[in-house]
């Protein structure tokens, strides 16, 4: 039954990651071709994530909701749904999930496209209020070509919307096949059983590294920088262990803002899972059973369990990257944690009525207790990949003037956090701008007595930019990006 259990565990992993090969090479967009900024999983007939990808953690966690929303319309085989609604099993409206049923349960892909509408291209507005603003709504929708051609035709870059969502239908279709040919040659029954047991496996692992942990109640705070220098926006959490149990508690949290720092509960639930398998058993291959001894409790109306219409774009990738730093700050009071990374995907965005661009940019990873932390890499809940400048150059008008470390801004300790990136672009014709950024006023914090590290510079032409911001471009207009560097972990 051993063999059995793990041939059919890496079976069903494979169909997830082969899906994601799937989206990946058919895409249109460098966002999602070259970046990778897209995930895959399966679920079984309960809801159940069973597999994964090993894609972008902010995607993963939240998918359950997804797959929740989509299973109340009890979809046929052979439909899929569409939703990006991140009140109705969304993340924020650029990330856009498909789920069609299999013979075992559900197939689930989650890409970020690099426009949905909006106030500003490419769909990321420094200034947003309302969730409207932000792109056009989803709600859990059987896809078809009448709806595929409603879609797109609120998208800028139509066509290369169209290319990307039919990349994620050809995901989609490849599952069913996978899954229908699993059953056919081990039977359905011992498959779902399979399922039963992997989610059971993975909540008995994690139920144990959770009881290694001494039981009590540890608590941290940290703030955000939102649009509004005057508004005071903060992250509260207490952690309590209790046996093999976690409660994650984020009462005393700011409210709501009308801004756009605002999670939807499915993207805070993703961060909380993402900081629990990291110190309990990261190397486990994820389902959703690692998740079962956690309980998320985040006040309504809040900012990590936001209400409609709230805006939330910068909510999926800057506040859900800030919970993580708060949360292992948390953690630091039962067991030894990294130093804060740097906190921020650094999201850069130009676009016009002919282009859309969108990408993130890595910065450096705190050091941690026994290891310098790496450089130049995405932090916590992003896992994409850099835009290979000669690909970035050849399908848009940009110029990469310089991409390279930033030597020295790592913080110093016994070990020395990771160093940013300095990443420079010139627009080769008129365009808008768009930068959605943390870590520009607080330094990523060392740990155990490390230094902290650099905080983030965005500049517009020399010109110092705050951490979220729009612009007008004209051509030759330089953008120049310094991303923050890692804490230090423990006295130099």
């Amino acid at each position: 039954m051993n063999i059995q259990l793990q041939v059919l565990g890496s079976a069903l992993r494979a169909v997830a990651e082969e899906m994601g090969a799937v989206l990946i090479r058919s895409a249109f967009s460098s966002n999602i071709k070259e970046r990778r900024d897209c995930s895959t999983a399966l679920f079984d007939a309960r809801g159940r994530m069973i597999a994964q990808a090993e894609h972008i953690p902010v995607h993963l966690g939240a998918m359950p909701e997804a797959v929740a929303a989509v299973a109340a319309f009890e979809p046929a085989p052979g439909e899929i749904y569409v939703v990006n609604d991140p009140f109705t099993g969304g993340t924020h409206l650029p990330d856009i999930t498909l789920v069609s049923r299999t013979e075992a349960g559900f197939a689930v892909s989650r890409a970020h496209h690099a426009d949905v509408g909006g106030m500003e291209p490419a769909s990321l507005p420094a200034a947003s209020r309302e969730l409207y603003q932000e792109g056009i709504v989803i709600p859990p929708v059987r896809l078809d070509e009448h709806v595929l051609r409603l879609l797109v035709a609120n998208m800028r870059n139509p066509e290369e919307r169209r290319g990307d969502l039919r990349a994620q239908v050809a995901a989609q279709l490849l599952a069913e096949r996978r899954v229908a040919e699993l059953c056919a040659q081990h039977g359905r029954e011992r498959v779902e059983a399979a399922m039963d047991e992997l989610y059971a496996y993975s909540e008995r692992l994690v139920r144990a590294g959770i009881a290694r942990l001494p039981d009590g109640r540890y608590e941290a705070a940290d703030v955000l920088e939102p649009h509004d220098p005057s508004q005071r926006l903060e992250l509260r959490v207490v952690v309590t262990v209790s046996g093999d149990e976690l409660e994650l508690d984020f009462a005393g949290t700011s409210p709501q803002h009308d801004g756009n720092l605002n999670c939807p509960l499915a993207v805070t639930r993703s961060a909380c899972f993402y900081v629990v398998r990291c110190l309990t058993e990261p190397d486990l291959p994820a389902s959703g059973g690692a998740y079962a001894p956690v309980s998320v409790r985040a006040p309504e109306g809040s900012l990590v369990n936001a209400r409609p219409p709230a805006a939330v774009v910068a909510g999926n990738t800057e506040t859900s990257s800030r919970i993580t730093d708060v949360l292992f700050s948390a953690f630091a009071g039962a067991l030894e944690v990294p130093a804060q990374g740097q906190g921020t995907m650094n999201n850069v965005t130009f676009g016009s009525g002919r282009f859309t661009y969108y990408e993130t940019i890595g910065g450096g990873q705190g050091a941690c207790p026994d290891a310098d932390g790496p450089s130049a890499v995405h932090v916590a809940m992003s896992n994409a990949l850099n835009t290979p400048v000669e690909a970035l150059e050849l399908a848009y008008p940009l110029r990469v003037e310089r991409y390279s470390l930033r030597p020295g801004s790592g913080g110093a300790g016994r070990h020395r956090g990771g160093d940013g990136v300095v990443r420079e672009l010139r627009v080769l014709e008129a365009c808008r701008l768009s930068v959605l950024s943390e870590r520009r006023l607080h330094a990523p914090a060392g740990a155990r007595g490390g230094e902290p590290g650099e905080r983030g510079r965005s500049l517009l032409n020399g010109e110092e930019l705050p951490s979220k911001v729009t612009r007008a471009l004209e051509p030759g207009d330089l953008v120049r990006i310094e991303t923050p560097g890692g804490g230090g972990f423990g006295a130099p």
